[in-house]
C-alpha cells in the first residue's frame, strides 16, 4: 500500500469499510498452471506460456510477429472475456516483443481476439428471451382483464355476484386457488428450465474443453514458438480505492459532494481529470498513485471504460485533449481566479480510427 496522504488527514480516513469499489476489474497473478487440461482450455486466463485457441481454425503464427523485427512475439496475457448475453465465446490475446530495440515502438505490442459461435448457449439465450416475452405478455393481458372487469358492470362476474350471494365465497377462494396454481406452475417451470439450462451449460463447457484438449499444439508451429514459461493463472478481483480526503474550505464556502452513482459507487475517478503542470508529470503521478493501491495488478479490465495513461506523451494529448477556455481579461476590474484546466477522455480521438464496419467510435476495454 502507498504511504497515506498526510494532507488533511483525519481519523475518519482510517475507518473500516470506507473504501469505494470501482467498475474496474484487476488481473492478478495466482500461481502456476500445471494441469494439462487447463493449459489447453481457452477459458483459463493466463500470463505467459503458449496460447490456447478456441476449437476453430488455428490462426497463422504470422499473426504474432513483431511488425518491426518480424520475429514471433511472446504471449503476454490471454484473457477469457465473453460479453454478457452474447452467444459468442471470446478470448483476447496480447503479444509483446522481447527485443529491446523494438520496445516502445509501434507494432511491438499486438492484440487480437478469438471468437466462436456457441450454438447451445445461443439456443439458451433465445429460450430465455422467449420466456421473458411470454411473461410480459401474460402480465399485460392480466392487467387488461383486471381493468375490463372493473369498468364493465355487466360482466359475468358482476352478474354472478348479484344473483348468487352464496357463491361469493366459493368464487373468491376459487380465483385465489387458480392464481396460486398458475403461480406455482410458472415457478416450477422456471426452475425446471433453469436446471435444464445449467445442465446444458455444463455439457457445453465439457464439450468445449474436450474439443480444445484434442486440438493440442504438438503438431503446430505455435508449440515451437518462444514463450514466457511457466504460465501463471490470471485471477480477477474488484478494484477498491480509499475515499478522497476532504479538502479544507474557507468558512461559509459551499462544497459540492462527490459524484455518486445510483448504486452508491463513487464515480469521481471515472472521469479521470488531469491538471496541466510544468513542474511534474501529473499523469505519471496519478498513474503511480492509482496502481499503488493494488501493487500486484498486471492488467486492468473495464469494458467501455476510461483508460489510465501513464505519461504526458502524444497519445495522452490525443486521448485527453485540452479543453477550450474563455480568453482571460486583461483589465484590472475584470481580474478573476482561473483554475487549472482539466482534461476528460475523448473516445473520438484521432488516434482511434472508427470501426470499419459500422463507422462508430471504438470503446476502451482493457490494458
Amino acid at each position: 500500500m502507498p504511504p497515506p496522504d498526510e494532507d488533511d488527514w483525519s481519523d475518519s480516513d482510517e475507518e473500516l469499510g470506507s473504501e469505494v469499489e470501482t467498475s474496474v476489474l484487476l488481473g492478478i497473478s495466482d500461481g502456476l498452471i500445471t494441469s494439462v487440461n487447463e493449459l489447453a482450455d481457452a477459458a483459463v486466463s493466463r500470463i505467459g506460456g503458449h496460447p490456447a485457441f478456441l476449437p476453430t481454425n488455428e490462426p497463422p503464427i504470422s499473426s504474432s510477429q513483431c511488425k518491426i523485427c518480424s520475429f514471433p512475439m511472446e504471449l503476454l496475457v490471454q484473457l477469457w472475456c465473453p460479453f454478457e448475453n452474447s452467444p459468442m465465446d471470446r478470448a483476447l490475446y496480447v503479444w509483446g516483443c522481447a527485443n529491446p530495440g523494438c520496445q516502445r515502438k509501434d507494432g511491438s505490442v499486438r492484440a487480437w481476439r478469438g471468437l466462436r459461435f456457441n450454438e447451445k448457449y445461443a439456443a439458451k439465450l433465445q429460450a430465455k428471451l422467449a420466456r421473458k416475452q411470454e411473461q410480459e405478455e401474460t402480465k399485460r393481458l392480466g392487467e387488461l382483464a383486471k381493468v375490463a372487469s372493473k369498468t364493465n358492470p355487466f360482466s359475468l362476474k358482476a352478474s354472478t355476484e348479484t344473483t348468487s350471494p352464496f357463491a361469493l365465497g366459493a368464487q373468491i377462494f376459487g380465483d385465489l386457488a387458480s392464481g396460486a396454481n398458475l403461480s406455482n406452475e410458472t415457478v416450477q417451470k422456471e426452475l425446471s428450465e433453469d436446471e435444464e439450462s445449467d445442465n446444458e451449460s455444463a455439457t457445453s463447457e465439457q464439450t468445449l474443453l474436450t474439443a480444445m484438449t484434442n486440438a493440442t499444439l504438438s503438431e503446430s508451429p505455435w508449440a515451437a514458438a518462444s514463450a514466457y514459461l511457466p504460465p501463471l493463472y490470471l485471477s480477477t478481483a474488484s478494484e477498491y480505492l480509499p475515499p478522497k480526503p476532504k479538502a479544507k474550505a474557507p468558512f461559509g464556502a459551499q462544497v459540492s459532494e462527490l459524484a455518486v452513482e445510483e448504486d452508491g459507487k463513487d464515480i469521481s475517478w471515472a472521469f479521470e481529470p488531469y491538471e496541466n503542470s510544468l513542474e511534474v508529470d501529473q499523469v505519471f503521478e496519478r498513474f503511480i498513485k492509482r496502481v499503488g493501491y493494488e501493487g500486484e495488478q498486471c492488467i486492468r479490465y473495464e469494458l467501455n471504460g476510461t483508460p489510465l495513461p501513464f505519461s504526458s506523451d502524444k497519445i495522452f494529448e490525443s486521448l485527453f485533449p485540452t479543453p477550450s477556455s474563455d480568453p482571460l481579461p486583461v483589465t484590472k476590474p475584470d481580474f478573476k481566479v482561473v483554475f487549472p484546466q482539466r482534461r476528460t477522455y475523448s473516445p473520438s480521438s484521432s488516434v482511434l480510427s472508427p470501426c470499419p464496419s459500422c463507422k462508430g467510435n471504438r470503446v476502451f476495454e482493457s490494458f
